[in-house]
């Protein structure tokens, strides 16, 4: 139901998309007791300031970076897993990164208990990515950015893509970038709305 009413009518139509995201058991990726509001079409909040972006969102998203199966993928901000099992379904190898300690063996005991061998989840800021496992040809940010660091982009291979969603105003705007010649070019996806990531906030300025 929850592809039939939220994601293909979205205009997300790439076959491999809607089938992992039919094969991948949402329920087992929320705390216990939002189990019954696991497919709701709303972002899910899963706790100490962290949702799970709603179920269109994550399609659109998906088709927009264009996912092939050869890729390995880096998807920041995991939460317990969600998102790192659809995408394990479409990539090569995916590696998440988690800040919270406990929720990223969580998410790698859930990943693991569902077979799901081709995913690893890192713990550690979100903003710094995974240097070490790069370069990697997709990045998936689950959650606003406000200001996204040199350093994460420097982690994308080149004629690699990552699309994330920006702060913007009221509504934010999800783009997807492409990099070429060493520059991440943008172009505008579609609108949604999700809280900003720790390590992605807007440095203050101060004025004198």
């Amino acid at each position: 139901m929850m592809v039939d009413t939220q994601v293909r009518p979205s205009d997300v139509t790439r076959f491999p998309i809607i089938d992992a995201m039919l094969s991948v058991p949402r329920e087992e990726f929320v705390p216990d007791a939002l189990r019954e509001a696991a497919y709701v079409g709303e972002n899910l909040d899963i706790g100490n300031g962290r949702i799970m972006l709603e179920p269109r969102t994550l399609a659109k998203m998906l088709e927009l970076a264009d996912v092939q199966p050869g890729f390995v993928a880096l998807d920041i901000g995991c939460g317990l897993g969600y998102s790192t099992a659809v995408l394990a379904h479409l990539c090569d190898f995916v590696v998440a990164v988690e800040d919270d300690e406990a929720r990223a063996e969580e998410a790698q005991s859930l990943l693991s208990g569902l077979g799901i061998d081709n995913a690893a989840v890192m713990a550690g800021p979100l903003a710094e990515g995974s240097a070490k496992s790069g370069p990697f040809d997709l990045i998936i940010i689950q959650g606003a950015v406000e200001d996204l660091p040199d350093g994460l982009l420097a982690q994308l291979r080149e004629g690699g893509r990552i699309v994330c969603l920006f702060a913007e105003r009221a509504l934010g705007v999800v783009r997807v970038g492409h990099k070429m010649d060493g520059r991440v070019n943008w172009r505008f996806g579609f609108n949604a709305g999700a809280p900003v990531l720790n390590g992605f906030e807007r440095p203050e300025v101060f004025a004198l």
